[in-house]
């Protein structure tokens, strides 16, 4: 009795083996065909995408000199004539339309001191 299930063991541990074996096999294989898709598939595909990448830059270029560059030249160049011309013109108005007010520094520093001095402290 004790012989049979021995016998019986073995046999399935040789049948297990080999399943084993098989599946790694199998294993490799997949393995090597996915390493093999990669080189095939991939390395064009990331060629592909330098090439992209390569005029997606050229693009941004192209633009920043020949569109943007000379937009924002053009406008600053307006802006200062405008406040050159405003000046001259002596009609220095804010946005809001009114003048702008001109105050030397020193006058501002007192009419701010004096207002906090005004300002009487929270009773508690």
């Amino acid at each position: 009795m004790v012989g049979a299930v021995r016998d019986l063991l073995i046999i399935f541990l040789a049948l297990t083996s080999i399943v084993v074996w098989v599946l790694l096999g199998i294993l490799i294989w997949q393995i090597w065909r996915l390493t093999r898709l990669v080189q095939q598939e991939l390395k064009p595909m990331i060629a592909d995408t330098r090439e992209t990448i390569a005029t997606v830059r050229g693009t941004a270029q192209f633009m920043s000199e020949n569109v943007v560059a000379p937009v924002i030249q053009t406008s600053s160049k307006m802006a200062g004539y405008r406040r050159t011309v405003q000046v001259l013109m002596g009609t220095g108005f804010a946005r809001n339309g009114k003048p702008s007010p001109r105050r030397d520094t020193a006058s501002a520093f007192q009419s701010s001191k004096s207002t906090a001095s005004s300002q009487t402290p929270p009773s508690a």
